[in-house]
């Protein structure tokens, strides 16, 4: 095989033309939409050779060449002999530079780069306009592997597939620019990974799945954007693997939590509610000391929230609070659980702020871990 002949796959429709090599066994062929696709040497079959178009021999017409019978007397006639043997050598030979550029440097390796590290980064477009300005994004491949990455994003329990590529060894890859009202899309980012290297051996690397979560009030904050070895502008970056080992900032569900600390849910003891069922607010039974929990997630309190900003959604949930307080307020002893959630610590300081000011008579804590993981206020009336 050779570069520009016709090709055709084995194992799919199409072909193309030979445009380079890669190693000893990949050819790459450009297919009729101007793609360039590798492929196997033994997946695909020359239909037509050229050889950079230089003349072949006719099988079908053959001319015998002339053997001259004497030795040209000088170099004119040695040259005047050989373009009456070759009469159309000049009209069929291409120039070496008109042939297309086939070759590829090998990456460069560093030393001491093959432990994996991998990251993503943030740059401000114009940090001086931090409050409008888009951000670009980038995945760095610090490292001397290929890296193959897919970047996916979530929404509930499906999942979209954002990015996808490979990374070359110790460069940075461009992933696209986003603006302010985009941080939500990103607020939980899955990143597959997979390293391996060309045209050598080396150390085998499991594959990576690291789940992080963006905390997008900090593209809010100049301090957040620092100096990095991977930018000359300050920048956030954020770490997915670090020597071979996942990042440690991955995002972990209060869920996930509390079944490893308490087992699967079939183990653990069922919980039945502290109030007897159709109990008035007011009854001082044998369950006085029971736990109200109030859900302000505001799926859980709004069937549409449609029309609504995120202060009006703020005012309601905290209206929601002042009602359960009002209504349990003479309950000595009760203790109310407010499920506000971990997210930017918004509703949970403005509840604290709340109970501070209005209920001073309270007393309040964060929630039992196992049962509410890291997103709950409990409140005791005294």
């Amino acid at each position: 095989m050779n570069i520009g002949d016709k090709v055709r796959f084995l194992n799919s429709v199409g072909g193309g033309k030979i445009t380079g090599f890669q190693g000893n066994d990949i050819v790459l062929v450009e297919d009729e939409s101007g793609f360039e696709v590798p492929c196997m040497k033994n997946e695909v079959v020359v239909i037509e050779t050229d050889q950079y178009n230089f003349v072949r021999p006719n099988r079908t017409k053959s001319k015998e060449v002339p053997v001259p019978t004497e030795q040209p007397s000088s170099l004119k006639a040695a040259l005047s002999a050989h373009a009456a043997n070759h009469p159309n050598n000049d009209d069929e030979e291409t120039d070496i530079a008109d042939l297309p550029m086939t070759f590829h440097a090998r990456p460069l390796e560093r030393r001491g780069g093959d432990s994996l590290n991998v990251y993503l980064g943030f740059l401000p477009v114009d940090i001086k306009e931090l409050t409008d300005t888009a951000f670009e994004a980038y995945f760095i491949n610090d490292c001397n592997f290929y890296i193959r990455y897919m970047i996916l994003t979530q929404e509930g329990t499906a999942y979209s597939v954002r990015h996808e590529g490979v990374a070359e060894p110790n460069k940075k890859v461009y992933l696209e620019t986003f603006h302010r009202q985009a941080l939500p899309e990103f607020e939980r980012m899955t990143v597959q990974m997979m390293a391996y290297k060309v045209d050598k051996p080396f150390q085998l690397k499991q594959p990576f799945c690291v789940t992080l979560r963006l905390d997008g009030t900090k593209f809010y904050k100049l301090h957040t954007f620092q100096p990095s070895e991977f930018f000359d502008e300050a920048s956030l970056v954020y770490e997915l693997i670090r020597d071979d080992q996942p990042a440690r900032n991955v995002f972990v569900d209060a869920d996930q939590i509390k079944e490893a600390i308490l087992g699967p849910k079939e183990e653990r003891p069922k919980i039945s509610p502290a109030r007897k069922e159709g109990a008035l607010p007011g009854f001082r039974g044998t369950d006085r000391n029971g736990i109200i929990e109030i859900d302000l997630h505001v799926e859980k309190l709004l069937d549409n929230t449609s029309g609504m900003d995120a202060k009006a959604i703020l005012d309601y949930q905290l209206k929601m609070v002042r009602k359960t307080m009002e209504a349990h307020l003479k309950e000595k002893g009760r203790r109310i659980v407010f499920i506000h959630g971990k997210g930017d610590g918004v509703l949970r300081n403005a509840i604290l702020k709340q109970l501070k000011t209005q209920y001073r008579n309270c007393t309040h804590q964060d929630a039992s871990f196992q049962e509410y993981g890291f997103g709950a206020t409990m409140v005791t009336i005294h």
